[in-house]
């Protein structure tokens, strides 16, 4: 049988647009919202708890954000004209903006409208310069591409770590406001729960069959959900105080303050994000066998803007492609961009209905872990596979732009006082392991290979499997 007679076949079961039944599909859509939530509401607890706003503000916030988050998926995955890459994606605020932030809610004379501001024109500034970043293509070959996504997945470790232990070493102290010793840090319990969930998405990875298969992480996670339940230690409390429907009320707190230096520095947080969000897309082309090109990757940046743009008006923060969720599609083998677009339905009816949204957030950190040391992990195995279809045997000079861009990643994670003597002004981009990966890795590229065919600039985003 030829292979010209199977092409129509092949042609019409794309994966990425392909759709799952029903049930399928809102299960699958579930477990990506699952495992980004915590992250998307993290960044309105830390912003809203600087500003000092009242319970009530900061339930707002999260609501803002999970409405926005929702909507900025759907138009990322789906695809709305000129924005949306049209692959997998979960969009979620960026954790990049939390200390220009934070910095603006501590000043009397910013605040919450200095910070909307802000991102209102920074999300401007991402939509106008999204072609820019995607005219770089040509210095992203595999050994660049490779070091970088490697790179995302090795920083995010530390999160899926301290989940497992049960969220972080040192927490503020209620009374105080001091930062003190986390004393269940660490927990038995909570490492046996985040491997017990951890041993479940491998024992259904390696048995399971099917749509079994495709939602390990959320079977994994309801185990360990269930475990936590059983043992008293999950609390609900507050639910019957949640209203069932919460509106979201555009420019809450008022018009937006558009201060200059605010604004600059913004900016320079979008530049952050949307390099971020490049090695996210080259990672989620490998991972989906697509061959992104300039306007793809484009239309995918453009939406980190629109997302940027959105949330000032929406009272929330800067958007960003979630790297968790591109770990997720590595783990269950699901390529469906339609699994996304019901993810971000989800999250808009968690931002409307504050009670489905505060069961969510009652999953413990350390069931979260569990899955997500598998998870993010497959992101850096994606790296590592990509290195592969470099020349790394012949090429010595390819092993010194491993060595040092990883080496250079790693600088925020295991030195976070590093960069503490240089100007503020930098902190965004010398805080960002992603960023400095990315430009070590370029930079060494151009001066040892240059621009030759034979350092695979020409192979830019292909799958590993066609070189």
């Amino acid at each position: 049988m030829s292979a010209t007679n199977h092409t129509p076949d092949l042609q019409a079961i794309d994966p990425v647009n392909e759709c799952p039944p029903g049930g399928r599909l809102f299960t699958l859509a579930l477990q990506h919202v699952l495992v980004m939530y915590a992250g998307a509401i993290a960044v309105p607890l830390i912003v809203g708890g600087a500003l000092k706003l009242p319970k009530d503000q900061i339930a707002l916030l999260i609501n803002s954000d999970l409405l926005c988050c929702g909507l900025v998926t759907i138009i990322q995955a789906l695809g709305v004209g000129r924005f949306g890459i049209r692959l997998p994606i979960m969009m979620g605020v960026t954790f990049a903006a939390v200390g220009p932030m934070v910095a603006m809610a501590t000043n009397p004379a910013l605040g919450i409208n200095a910070i909307l501001g802000s991102g209102i024109a920074a999300g401007l500034f991402g939509i106008f310069f999204a072609p820019l970043v995607s005219r770089a293509l040509p210095l992203f070959p595999p050994i660049v591409t490779g070091s970088i996504i490697a790179v995302i997945g090795i920083s995010l470790m530390p999160v899926a770590i301290n989940w497992s232990a049960g969220g972080q070493p040192r927490i503020r102290d209620a009374a105080t406001g001091q930062f003190i010793d986390n004393p269940a840090y660490g927990s038995l319990e909570y490492l046996a729960i985040a491997g017990i969930v951890l041993l479940i998405v491998l024992a259904i990875t390696r048995y399971g069959r099917g749509f079994m298969s495709n939602v390990a992480v959320l079977l994994g996670m309801a185990v360990g959900f269930a475990i936590s339940i059983a043992m008293g230690k999950v609390s609900f409390d507050g639910l019957a105080d949640m209203p069932w429907i919460s509106l979201v009320t555009p420019l809450h707190f008022g018009m937006p303050i558009f201060d200059l230096v605010s604004i600059a520095t913004m900016c320079l947080v979008m530049v952050v994000v949307m390099v971020e969000s490049l090695g996210m897309f080259l990672a989620l082309g490998e991972l989906t066998d697509r061959q992104l090109t300039r306007e793809d990757l484009t239309r995918g940046l453009r939406t980190d803007g629109l997302g940027t743009l959105i949330g000032g008006f929406l009272n929330t923060f800067p958007h960003t492609s979630f790297s968790q969720n591109v770990g997720l599609v590595g783990v269950t083998g699901v390529k469906s961009r339609w699994v996304c677009v019901v993810g971000g339905a989800i999250l808009m009816a968690f931002g409307l209905f504050p009670k489905m949204a505060l069961i969510i957030a009652s999953v413990p950190q350390y069931v979260l872990g569990g899955a997500g040391l598998v998870m993010f992990g497959m992101v850096a195995a994606t790296g590592i596979k990509i290195l592969l279809s470099a020349d790394l045997r012949t090429n010595r000079f390819n092993l010194y732009i491993v060595a040092l861009s990883v080496g250079a990643g790693m600088i925020p994670m295991v030195a976070p006082k590093f960069f503490q003597q240089m100007p503020h002004a930098l902190e965004p981009l010398l805080h960002s392991g992603i960023l400095l990966a990315a430009i070590t890795a370029v930079g060494l590229n151009l001066f040892l290979n240059g621009t030759r065919r034979n350092a695979g600039t020409d192979d830019l985003i292909q799958p590993s499997h066609a070189h």
